[in-house]
């Protein structure tokens, strides 16, 4: 009984050693490496360039006075639409004293005067009706008379337009009456009734009474750096990207690239423009901010891979090809001419076809047990 017993506890401690070694021999041999196995595709590779910038219409138009004095009434509010010729806002006219005194001291003395030449003009016309002074005289007469008249009603314009910025005669010219210079948009009104404005002259650019701008001619200026801007052209289209739209796609043309450079934080930018195709029906406000895309090459219809399978030595480009699977994967290194990249994808040009397979990712043998065994 107790040899037997004996035999039984040496069998157990032999199946424990030899399990022990089985266990250890395991985990020194290495672990199976599994790639993932990538098919070529035909597709098409895109090199870009994003510019960032704003949205802006192509012209404001700054609308001033061309007479200083005291906002009287506001007649448009910013984001009104507007038409040339509208008034936007009136100006009541403060005179200066010395240029009033002289103004009514004319029309008096161009009163008097009218006065004194229409008595000698009555005169002749007696005179003459009774064939007694010529009708030269008579004519001299009436033509003095007429500029006395004409003095008159010039002095009594330039009087009221001292006093209120307006005359009779031309009241439908008024400089107190600020009116539209373009169709468009209201996108600012600076100034409050009340405000005090200055016209515009040699010495001063005027009071800003608003600015107006067609909202539906829109453009996109942003800048570029150095190391892009020589491969882009007017002309190219772009496509811009509008985040306060819910990052809205446009199209636009470049129209415009700036030939001299700023430098701002070290990198030299060039500014650019171009012209937004903006859809009808959708609303854009001036200041967006904006991305454009530009794409400086395309590859299209050609071999790509993805980039990340590519292993580079020096000039020079490998892949993997999976040459068998037998005992285990065997994959072969291989030389091949590659094209344009766009940082995921790259273009193969020479030294694979689409039968041909090459080496991806590892693949995580574990991880993909894991998910075999949740499907079933």
């Amino acid at each position: 009984m107790k040899k037997g017993l004996k035999f039984v506890s040496l069998g157990l401690v032999i199946v424990i050693v030899i399990g022990t070694f089985v266990f250890l021999w395991q985990k020194s041999q290495p672990e199976k490496i599994i790639y993932e196995a990538i098919d070529p595709e035909n597709g098409m590779v895109e090199n870009k360039t994003v510019a960032t910038g704003k949205v802006e219409p192509r012209n404001e138009i700054l609308i001033k006075p061309q007479i200083s004095g005291i906002v009287s009434t506001i007649l448009k509010d910013a984001g009104d639409m507007i038409k040339a010729g509208e008034i936007i806002a009136t100006v009541k006219v403060i005179p200066e004293m010395g240029q009033l005194n002289s103004a009514e001291s004319r029309l008096r003395i161009a009163t008097l005067n009218m006065e004194q030449v229409n008595s000698e003009f009555e005169r002749q016309k007696k005179l003459y009706s009774g064939g007694v002074v010529s009708k030269e005289e008579y004519e001299a007469s009436e033509t003095t008379f007429k500029k006395a008249l004409e003095e008159k009603d010039n002095a009594r314009d330039a009087l009221d337009i001292i006093k209120v910025g307006i005359s009779k005669k031309f009241a439908n010219l008024s400089n107190t009456q600020i009116r539209a210079t373009i169709t468009g948009m209201i996108l600012d009104v600076p100034i409050k009734e009340g405000n005090s404005v200055i016209q515009a002259n040699t010495f001063n650019d005027g009071t800003t009474i608003a600015s107006v701008a067609d909202m539906a001619d829109m453009i996109f200026r942003g800048k570029l750096d150095e190391t892009e801007v020589g491969r882009v052209i007017e002309g190219m289209p772009l496509v811009l990207t509008i985040g306060a739209l819910n990052s809205q796609k446009f199209d636009a043309v470049l129209e415009y690239i700036s030939p001299k450079g700023t430098e701002e934080n070290g990198a030299v930018l060039f500014e650019i423009k171009a012209a937004a195709k903006i859809p009808e029906g959708v609303k854009i406000r001036a200041g967006y901010s904006a991305n454009a895309e530009i794409v400086l090459e395309r590859a299209e219809n050609v071999m790509v891979i993805p980039e990340s399978s590519i292993e580079f030595s020096n000039d020079s480009a490998f892949v993997y090809i999976l040459k068998g699977e037998e005992k285990g994967q065997n994959f072969e290194k291989t030389n091949v001419e590659v094209g344009l990249s766009d940082g995921i994808k790259i273009e193969i040009k020479k030294g694979l076809t689409f039968n041909d397979k090459i080496r991806g990712a590892i693949v995580n043998l574990k991880e993909k047990e894991t998910m075999e065994h949740g499907e079933h």
